[in-house]
């Protein structure tokens, strides 16, 4: 397969700014200047150590040690090869790429054929909707308070009636049956024949967080329809229900300049449109599966919760399945940073038959008026118990102790046992003695089970994983100055003066760790683009995360220009302690030997050169 050339990889890399690149996925804020940081997409956590510096084109997540460049980004998120992400890039620019020995650009990969398919599928499904077949979709979103403006900006089409319109049109364009079954938008009999999966229904375009259409979800229009009400596309490479959540890629901006940032998550695609239309345009939903610890995972990447600032509105119907929802999601709302919500309409109406019936001002109410999580959870709890009897109370106590004892915080937990002990009518005490005994069975409980769990046998104890990093690294004034020098270097070395950058990097560091990186930043070709992270991706192990975390970590400056007036003047202070060390030295030489000797007239004349380079570099700091 021929290879991109390397003039026009480095050319993508040069004109990508990493941070909207990172930006799509993770919601990223100021962390300093020349920084930014977010939850780290890699792995889960709920205080941000994933770091970013658009400056140099790298990323490092103090937490589980991830790092790399955007291209590195896109293959570990993606899951993609390096050509694909060179060529995705690439795209997003408007670059043509080059191949060595002029060969032709290669056959893209399957994930990519999968995007391409869905799009084409996509752009298909919204063509047919002005068809003359699909009046009844236009009526459906008609009476649902969707009109062609609705239905234009969020995608939604219309699929034929007959077996294979889609398949034939997307087979002209080039895509073979192979790529269409996988993409999951045809269907294969048990004669090896294939058919369209969509057919005769109104079809919604489902996108993960960066726009690009993975998936559809579909409603039956007709009673002949032997299928199910919904139908949404199989797992695929691309599309994996328990990780999408619908509207996100229209919703995720304003959820990241809200204040506080707020979601709002709904039942189903047309209550998306209703909240949307009527102004909350933080709503999502979920795909044809119930919210889950993977839809909390995604969520608070885009969130960025790191404090309890944020909120997570969930809405339901009013009935028993409703509610039964609402305890589902409230086993996965106790991983949210943010505060949780529940907001259920009167009269038990969904969001798109609210809209319909009191207009979009009650859609706004709705999610105005939530209650606690917590609260509405014990409310349910409770409900079925006879609070007139003692057997009741007791009862109702015994069911809700166990929710207000998996609260975490120490300050609101106080304030739900009062909650409890009020809707009971019972004495505080009494409430907190047996809120205090459910959490210990509680914790008991996970303990034993964790015990329970079955250890593999006969297996040697992996290694420890080596990692040296920042917090690693030995006390001092030598250290400390390596360090920031280092970090100076990495994200403003195009800032110094040439010669000085070359003088400090020349002069080996006193810890050996990070003596490892300044090696191997001295040995780096510094006249290329990018030749920091070249650098960072050069480092020998152990030392690489230790590089990664340097050339992301805070460097403390008000501004860009105080950043390189302060790396130089570290830079001299590094030349100026070698300095320092080779005249101590030489003092100590020149006691021991003949004045008149050529060695101490070799000797003194170094040191008038020292105290001479001396007062050069303090004059020019």
């Amino acid at each position: 397969m021929p290879r991109i050339l390397q003039a026009d990889v480095d050319e993508v890399k040069a004109r990508t700014n990493i941070a909207d690149v990172i930006g799509e996925r993770v919601s990223l804020k100021s962390a300093g200047v020349g920084s930014l940081k977010g939850l780290c997409p890699f792995h889960d956590e709920k205080s941000p150590s994933f770091h970013v510096r658009p400056q140099v084109g790298f990323y490092h997540c103090f937490g589980c040690g991830e790092s790399g460049d955007v291209y590195t980004f896109l293959r570990e998120i993606d899951h993609v090869s390096f050509t694909e992400a060179v060529e995705r890039l690439a795209g997003r620019i408007g670059l043509t790429l080059h191949y060595e020995d002029g060969g032709p650009a290669p056959e893209t990969s399957g994930r990519t054929r999968l995007f391409a398919a869905n799009s084409a599928a996509a752009e298909f499904f919204r063509s047919q909707l002005t068809s003359a077949e699909a009046e009844a979709a236009r009526r459906f979103l008609g009476e649902r308070g969707f009109d062609a403006g609705a239905a234009s900006h969020f995608g939604v089409g219309y699929a034929p009636k007959g077996w294979d319109a889609m398949l034939k049109a997307l087979t002209a364009q080039g895509f073979t049956r192979e790529e269409l079954v996988g993409a999951g938008l045809v269907s294969a009999n048990q004669r090896g024949g294939v058919y369209d999966r969509f057919r005769g229904r109104v079809v919604w375009p489902i996108r993960d967080v960066t726009g690009q259409t993975i998936g559809f979800g579909a409603r039956k229009l007709y009673d002949d329809d032997q299928g199910p009400k919904y139908l949404n596309t199989p797992e695929t490479l691309i599309y994996k229900k328990s990780q999408v959540l619908y509207g996100l890629d229209l919703a995720k901006r304003d959820i990241a300049r809200g204040d506080p940032r707020r979601v709002v998550v709904v039942e189903g695609y047309t209550d998306v449109m209703a909240c949307h239309l009527a102004g909350v345009t933080t709503a999502i939903a979920t795909c044809g599966t119930a919210f889950g610890a993977e839809h909390v995972t995604v969520l608070r990447r885009v969130m960025g919760d790191s404090s309890a600032s944020g909120e997570v509105v969930f809405t339901f119907d009013g009935d028993a399945a409703g509610q039964k929802a609402a305890i589902r999601a409230f086993t996965d709302a106790k991983s949210f940073n943010a505060q949780t919500f529940v907001a259920v309409a009167p009269d038990g109406l969904d969001p798109c038959d609210l809209r319909l019936q009191r207009g979009d001002g009650a859609v706004r109410t709705l999610v105005d008026h939530k209650v606690p999580m917590f609260e509405f959870v014990i409310d349910r709890a409770i409900a079925r118990f006879d609070l007139g009897t003692v057997e009741g109370r007791v009862g109702a106590l015994r069911s809700a102790a166990p929710i207000v004892g998996e609260i975490r915080d120490r300050l609101i937990r106080p304030g739900y046992e009062r909650v409890l002990a009020r809707r009971l009518g019972m004495d505080p005490t009494e409430v907190r003695g047996e809120v205090e005994r459910a959490s210990r069975q509680s914790a008991g409980e996970q303990r034993r089970a964790e015990a329970q769990q079955p250890r593999p046998t006969g297996q040697p104890a992996a290694l420890p994983t080596v990692r040296v990093s920042l917090a690693s690294l030995p006390r001092g004034t030598d250290t400390a100055i390596e360090r920031d020098v280092l970090t100076g270097i990495l994200q403003y070395g195009h800032r110094v003066e040439p010669t000085l950058l070359h003088r400090a990097l020349s002069l080996p560091f006193r810890t050996p760790p990070l003596e490892a990186v300044r090696a191997a930043v001295e040995a780096v070709d510094r006249t290329k683009i990018g030749w920091s992270v070249t650098a960072v991706e050069a480092v020998r192990e152990p030392y690489r995360s230790l590089a990664a975390e340097l050339i992301t970590r805070d460097f403390p400056a008000r501004d860009e220009e105080h950043a390189a007036l302060s790396v130089n003047d570290l830079c001299r202070r590094i030349v100026l302690r070698a300095l320092d060390a080779e005249k101590n030295e030489l003092l100590g030489a020149v006691q021991r030997v003949a004045p008149d000797s050529e060695e101490g007239r070799t000797v003194r004349v170094r040191l008038r050169d020292i105290d001479a380079d001396r007062r050069q570099l303090l004059d020019e700091g």
